[in-house]
């Protein structure tokens, strides 16, 4: 389950809104109201929707009815529906509303421990058993999910079940069982159709081994994948995990594959499959050489099911993929195999505020195991770093901090690159990239998987600030010499002055470098007018926020310090005062020429 929101209206309320936060590694939401929350919002009814919407749970302070009315144009699919809960401004009451079975259950319970009160669970199989029938725990599939309300109404109704197969959690609860029970609830791996009155629970038993060449076509390996699963007589539900050799760690046919029966995907080194030699069926000496293992679809099989596994169906072979099929007397747990593929996110958490951090961003870092960036910005993140694993850098060693993202990335774990403003704009995501070209990796750190999400930049902000200065044409420019000779720097705004851009510059001063902005404004001097507007935006979305408009020959150098954005507008920028005493600057596209001639859009 994702971190939740928790939604918090009035701020009396806040500080049990901080509690749970702090509990559950989530965020407080706070309205109008509340000041202090993490994400802000204006009205909660169309808030609550978009976090429903995005299957975020939700954990509202606030009056179940009034939940439940803004909630109910959304109820359509109870399967998909993430937990909702209403708990008590007071803490007196936490009630699950929504999403019991996924886990709404289980976090009002949790919340009440907490809070030292009863959960107000109404959930019948719940209360009245101790189990959720249609809901089985890790491990466990139930193939017919469409038939748990009728097996329940008889069970609710008096009628008895019996259990065939093992299932500890099943013979834990408080079920009416009987040897002649009308009702069967069945554990097996074998696939056939549920008899009626049955509920058939599919145990993880089963790992599918992969072998592939490099670019296979994926669907060859699906087709492979299916076939080996239709002649072992099994149902696909009971895959635990499909698993293969590292070196296959980002083979898209493997993926493809995983994808297709819904699990994970897990790789483990040539040693360990190696180690499965005397069990394999068809060793290959020339696999060994290419490999270091004499198999990999069935050295990843059995070594996914065990020790007390066996190939349920040895190697199949199609023109550029294999496959085997392993399977486990009890359930098999993934995480337990091998490891994953490594993914690196690389996110613009934007200025910093949660406001300002898109609900993507929020996503990424929420589902990392390890957080790494400039100290600053992992702080900015706040109760959404809770738990993780940090790496904090200085700033600069920006090599450093990439190379340590990707090899712990490599190590099968999701990592979490950390940027202010935005990742592609004079941050990391660039210098990601470029090793990953440069090939100066390890093998592991070549292949994990790569994401980029952005963030709103310092020059968007700035401009949301002042009005609409990016209104029309503009560029960006960092007057830092660090990465960039200045000589270059000094053609480019020269270039961009002659263009005449709306132009933000980006690392304007230094405490060593004083006189790259004076130079600046001397050139744009000689191309537009004196009285050009100049934003000046400093510590954007963060505690001490200040935005100021200067006409350009007013602009002096001793102002701006290196945590302020400098957007200086072309020759058609305007800036006027609004009624109520604020400068507002914009640069008009020719909307109102347009409308004028009559051409359409």
């Amino acid at each position: 389950m994702s971190a939740p929101a928790i939604l918090c209206l009035a701020p009396a309320a806040l500080p049990l809104a901080r509690r749970l936060a702090d509990a559950l590694r989530g965020e407080v939401h706070g309205g109008p109201r509340v000041a202090g929350a993490d994400v802000a919002f204006a009205d909660a009814a169309p808030h609550l929707r978009a976090l429903f919407a995005r299957g975020t749970p939700i954990v509202a302070l606030m009056a179940a009815g009034a939940l439940i009315r803004v909630l109910a144009p959304l109820l359509v699919d109870k399967g998909a529906e993430p937990p909702v809960l209403a708990v008590a401004e007071d803490g007196s009451c936490v009630v699950p509303l929504l999403g019991g079975h996924r886990g709404a259950n289980d976090l009002a319970r949790r919340i009440a421990s907490m809070l030292g009160v009863a959960p107000a669970v109404t959930t019948a199989g719940d209360l009245r058993f101790g189990v959720a029938l249609d809901a089985p725990p890790e491990g466990f599939a139930l193939e017919n999910p469409e038939d748990a309300k009728a097996v329940m109404a008889e069970l609710l109704a008096g009628e008895h079940a019996w259990i065939e197969g093992e299932a500890a959690w099943l013979e834990a609860a408080s079920l009416p069982l009987s040897d002649d029970g009308r009702v069967t609830l069945r554990i097996a791996d074998e696939a056939r159709a549920p008899a009626p009155l049955e509920l058939l629970y599919r145990p993880r038993t089963l790992v599918l081994g992969i072998g592939a060449e490099r670019g296979a076509p994926p669907e060859e390996a699906v087709a492979l994948a299916e076939r080996v699963m239709a002649e072992s007589g099994l149902s696909p539900l009971s895959l635990a995990a499909v698993a293969s050799l590292d070196l296959k760690v980002d083979e898209p046919a493997v993926h493809a594959v995983a994808r297709r029966f819904g699990v994970p995907a897990r790789f483990l080194d040539a040693a360990r499959l190696e180690a499965e030699a005397p069990r394999l069926t068809a060793p290959s000496d020339v696999v060994f050489r290419e490999t270091g293992c004499h198999g990999v679809c069935e050295g990843a099989a059995l070594a996914g099911v065990g020790s007390d596994g066996a190939l349920a169906v040895p190697k199949r072979k199609s023109a550029r993929a294999t496959a085997a099929l392993g399977r486990a007397p009890g359930p098999v747990d993934p995480a337990a195999i091998g490891r994953a593929r490594g993914a690196l996110f690389v996110v613009g958490i934007g200025p910093g505020g949660a406001h300002w951090r898109s609900p993507e961003v929020s996503d990424m870092v929420a589902r990392a195991t390890d957080l790494v960036g400039y100290s600053l910005y992992l702080d900015l993140l706040g109760p959404l770093a809770t738990g993780k694993r940090r790496h904090d850098f200085d700033l600069g060693a920006e090599e450093a901090r990439v190379r340590f993202a990707l090899e712990l990335a490599a190590e099968g774990r999701d990592v979490a690159l950390v940027c202010s403003g935005d990742a592609g704009i004079y941050a990391m995501a660039t210098l990601v990239f470029e090793l990953v070209d440069r090939g100066d990796l390890s093998d592991g750190a070549r292949r994990v998987a790569l994401a980029v999400s952005p963030g709103i930049s310092a020059l968007q902000a700035a401009a949301a600030r002042a009005g609409a200065p990016l209104g029309h044409d503009f560029c960006t420019i960092s007057l830092s010499d660090l990465l960039t000779p200045w000589e270059d720097i000094q053609r480019r705004v020269r270039a961009a002055a002659e263009g005449d851009f709306v132009i933000a510059f980006y690392n304007p001063v230094s405490k060593r470098r004083r006189t790259q902005l004076a130079h600046a404004r001397e050139v744009l001097l000689a191309h537009r007018p004196a009285d050009t507007p100049v934003v000046l935006a400093t510590n954007l979305g963060r505690a001490g926020e200040s935005v100021r408009i200067v006409p350009l020959q007013d602009l002096d150098v001793d102002e701006v310090d290196m945590l302020t954005v400098v957007v200086v507008g072309s020759s058609n920028t305007r800036a006027f005062a609004s009624g109520e005493g604020r400068t507002y600057a914009y640069t008009p596209r020719g909307y109102a020429a347009k409308a004028g001639s009559g051409i359409g859009s």
